[in-house]
């Protein structure tokens, strides 16, 4: 367990003890000290990230989607991929492997042997199976009794338009062993009503999912994406005490394409936003949906100067080429309050 005295976001600083390099007079070989691991000893202002989910060789999601975004908002970045593809189901056929809990118990064991375990955020995206996300249960609780502060953000990787990606015995997990101790929480309409249990088919349903959601556990609740009478929504809600919520929504224009790797931005983006405005989850998410809106343009944009049919096939994301939009974000879509 770290012992630190970190600056700012962080716990004291860990003292290392290192054997200075000198020679081995037993065997005659040098023995060199391990260096310091600069991101403890020299943390950023805004935080260090543990993003456990999917990875592809080829296209961007899951991790390939979330940790570059959040490097260019000036994160410390760990990935450990849940599961390994040479691409993703946007293409006609993919191969690779799937991480089990044990592996991934033996990834944090392998951190913690060497105290690289103070991390202020967990984030995770798709995992696939019961035993790796009982497993990512274990991890909130090893992280959490390190540093006690720990941010969780959860992206609940369900499905979309009625049809869920996972087993449905993964529903009930997250709903009652993941949702409880998520800080933030990042559905769409779908895995909203999957968690609930209502069917969201009005604005009003869609506040009262993120009241559900926050009696069941998490402060921060927002539906990425709500589909209602033509017209795309983002809700938002911010419990600061109980049994009070701030809530908002943000209308999103539509862009006729199909996009891979979008929630894994959004929710990336909405953890780095809301780290640096903690109070309020309106302008994280105002910034968040600025930045995807303004490099699915891009990717749109790039693709039809390239003549493809964009509604033949799923678009890989420009993530790349968005960095000002990233970074930088003008905000051209604005959060209003409900009353």
């Amino acid at each position: 367990m770290l012992k630190s005295s970190f600056v700012g976001l962080f716990e004291p600083k860990p003292t290392r003890r290192f054997c200075i390099s000198g020679l081995n007079r037993s065997s005659k070989k040098w023995v060199m000290a391990p260096p310091p691991i600069l991101a403890l000893e020299l943390p950023s202002e805004t935080g260090r990230v543990l993003s456990i989910q999917s990875h592809t060789v080829q296209g961007y999601v899951g991790n390939k989607s979330a940790v570059f975004p959040l490097q260019l908002l000036g994160y410390d970045v760990d990935p450990i991929n849940s599961v390994q593809f040479s691409n993703h189901t946007g293409y006609p056929s993919f191969k690779g492997q799937v991480l089990n809990g044990d592996q991934l118990w033996e990834l944090i064991d392998g951190l913690e042997a060497n105290d690289l375990l103070f991390y202020t955020h967990l984030l995770t995206g798709y995992i696939g199976s019961i035993s790796f996300l009982n497993t990512v249960l274990k991890v909130v609780d090893k992280l959490r009794s390190i540093n006690p502060k720990l941010t969780y953000v959860c992206d609940p990787v369900l499905g979309d338009e009625g049809k869920l990606y996972v087993p449905q015995e993964l529903v009930l997990v997250y709903r009652e062993k993941v949702v409880p101790i998520a800080s933030m929480l990042t559905p769409n309409q779908f895995e909203a009503e999957q968690l609930t249990g209502l069917r969201i088919t009005s604005e009003q349903d869609g506040r009262e999912a993120c009241n559900i959601l926050h009696a069941a556990g998490p402060s921060k609740v927002v539906i990425t994406s709500i589909n209602i009478d033509g017209n795309l929504l983002l809700i938002g809600s911010h419990q600061k005490e109980k049994g009070q919520s701030q809530q908002f929504k943000i209308l999103i224009s539509k862009i006729p394409a199909y996009f891979t790797g979008t929630g894994d931005l959004m929710t990336a983006l909405l953890l780095g936003w809301s780290n640096k405005y903690p109070e309020n989850l309106d302008k994280a998410a105002e910034l968040s949906v600025s930045s995807v809106q303004a490099l699915l343009a891009r990717t749109l944009n790039d693709y039809t100067k390239a003549g493809h049919d964009c509604q033949s096939s799923s678009l890989e994301i420009r993530l790349i080429q968005s960095q000002d939009d990233i970074r930088n974000p003008e905000i051209k879509y604005k959060a209003e309050k409900y009353n």
